[in-house]
């Protein structure tokens, strides 16, 4: 399997009039990104105006025609940028993002002309937004709760930023420019066009970028009902329901429909645990490979008791690093993670509700991802039996409600 692993480092540097969903690409990106194990960083040059200058800014401190703030953004910039080089140079294979607006050819210049000191090349990422509802939601939902208008009155946080939007607009420049790398995201993926996107990392995050969208949806996780195997304690297998995982299975049957308007999409592993539980919903599923048990090799079958007693070494290697560890011809955690890769991809391009019907160590992974947890807590993350997660993703994160089902 292809992965994002190397020594080389990327650069995305975001374009795009405020308010046009640039930190929620960034920071998606940056994400996932740490998820597959590829360290990202955001560098957002807001936040070094807000630390060093102060969180309230006029919308005139963006006017271009204003000297001062002209001089003092274009010092904030470099900052940021400073940083961004001095942490890529720590250590191989990160990803920086540089997020701002870097709405004109000149300040983009700036960007590959200090990148270049430092022997690095970007890929820029512009956001464009031809839906104007889209962008007043934006302003009303985000970023009139941002520190900048703290304890503002709404309808004046609106207008400043209206204000701060029609500055940029005055001097904005699309990226167009042929000879550099860059993807253009309209109205968040309706439409995408690359340029010059070459490597395999950088085609990677195009790709990751290209299935985005911000519709709101419910996604609903949720192991199978309890099977032979776990009543016994035994890993792995491919062990039918319990009486009580079938009774959770008719539980479940009846809860989701109520809760789900529509026909979702609703996907399994290929283990009789999973399709079995999905059977009692009244829509058809659809069982994923990727989405199996982690595999636990040599000791498939067995009870965690038995393989310390035989193998005291693998258990206690287990144990110091759950993230890591692989079952001798089994997966680690970290595998897990990377055959996930596409079904997050697929999870991020649904706009209708999803149900995932799967396994422990699956679950918390993809929980891992919408909830931005790192990846050495994800082994920890507590996913009960007979219990629905649901997921709601957000600009920045996801909010979260446990459903114990038929308990």
């Amino acid at each position: 399997m292809r992965t994002l692993a190397s020594d080389d480092s990327l650069v995305l540097v975001m374009v795009g009039l405020p308010a046009r969903g640039k930190t929620y690409l960034a920071r998606k990106t940056a994400r996932y990104l740490n998820w597959l194990g590829r360290p990202a960083r955001v560098f957002n040059v807001g936040n070094y105006r807000r630390s060093r200058l102060g969180s309230a800014q006029p919308a005139s401190f963006f006017d271009p025609d204003n000297p001062g703030g002209v001089a003092a953004r274009r010092d904030l910039a470099l900052a940021a940028l400073d940083d961004l080089v001095a942490w890529l140079g720590e250590a191989p294979g990160r990803v920086a993002i540089y997020d701002a607006t870097n709405a004109t050819r000149a300040r983009r210049d700036l960007v590959v002309r200090r990148l270049a000191e430092a022997g690095l090349a970007p890929v820029f990422v512009e956001s464009v937004c031809t839906d104007p509802a889209i962008v007043e939601a934006n302003v009303r939902e985000t970023k009139v709760s941002m520190p900048d208008y703290a304890g503002a009155d709404p309808d004046a946080a609106v207008a400043d930023f209206r204000a701060r939007i029609a500055h940029y607009e005055r001097s904005y420049e699309p990226v167009d420019e042929d000879d550099r790398s860059w993807v253009k995201l309209v109205d968040v993926g309706r439409r995408v066009v690359h340029n010059r996107i070459q490597g395999y990392l950088a085609s990677h995050v195009a790709f990751f970028l290209a299935n985005l969208h911000i519709t709101p949806r419910p996604i609903y996780l949720t192991r199978h009902g309890e099977s032979a195997f776990n009543v016994v304690g035994r890993i792995g297998g491919d062990a039918r329901l319990s009486e009580r995982g079938r009774a959770f299975a008719r539980h479940l049957g009846a809860w989701l429909p109520e809760r789900i308007d529509g026909t979702p999409q609703v996907w399994t592993s290929t283990l009789l645990r999973t399709i079995e539980t999905a059977r009692a919903l009244p829509w058809p599923a659809v069982a994923l490979k990727n989405l199996d048990e982690i595999d636990a090799g040599v000791y498939d079958g067995w009870t965690y008791g038995d393989i310390e007693a035989t193998a005291p070494a693998e258990a206690a290697a287990r144990a110091a690093d759950k993230l890591r560890y692989r079952y001798p011809r089994g997966e680690s955690y970290e595998d897990v993670i990377s055959r996930l890769d596409p079904v997050i991809i697929e999870l991020e391009r649904q706009r209708e509700p999803v149900v995932v019907v799967a396994h422990q160590a699956v679950l918390r992974c993809l929980y891992a991802y919408f909830v931005d947890l790192p990846a050495e807590d994800c082994p920890r993350v507590d996913v009960p039996l007979h219990t629905v997660i649901e997921l709601v993703p957000k600009a920045y994160g996801a909010a979260e409600t446990r459903h114990p089902i038929g308990t």
